[in-house]
């Protein structure tokens, strides 16, 4: 019998993406990493996702105050194997540590343009006629 596929994550890659999220996070935090680039800016780390075989560990990142984020996540890449060493310890259940990759965060950026487009005139023109029938039938 063939196993089904789901495009959605497993249980075990979502929490194990959160553990992986948290020791980056106190990495970052403490001062680890020796790189002016990186002390020298407050880096948020929304998210960690994990491969089906948690081998790969992509996390996205947003540096705070800073305009261009490129310098950032390739200073981060370039410490990425230091940074696996360091989540040895936090992550000792793990069979294998997985390799880290950063990313550039986009998902803020994406929901200020939904905000921008709810709060438009246009849209706000094609709402407002159906809230005011909807109170009106309470």
């Amino acid at each position: 019998m063939a196993k089904a596929t789901s495009s959605a994550p497993s249980q075990r890659m979502l929490r194990v993406g959160e553990q992986v999220r948290a020791a980056l996070t106190q990495i970052l935090q403490r001062g680890e990493v020796r790189d002016d680039l990186i002390e020298g800016t407050v880096i948020s780390i929304s998210e960690v996702r994990m491969s089906p075989d948690l081998k790969i560990a992509t996390a996205y990142v947003t540096p705070l105050g800073v305009a261009d984020h490129t310098d950032i996540i390739s200073a981060l890449n370039r410490h990425a194997k230091f940074m696996r060493g360091r989540l040895g310890p936090q992550l000792r259940q793990m069979k294998y540590m997985p390799e880290l990759r950063f990313r550039d965060d986009t998902s803020f950026d994406n929901y200020q343009k939904i905000d921008a487009l709810l709060r438009s005139p246009e849209v706000q023109r094609d709402l407002g006629p159906s809230n005011e029938k909807d109170d009106e039938q309470n």
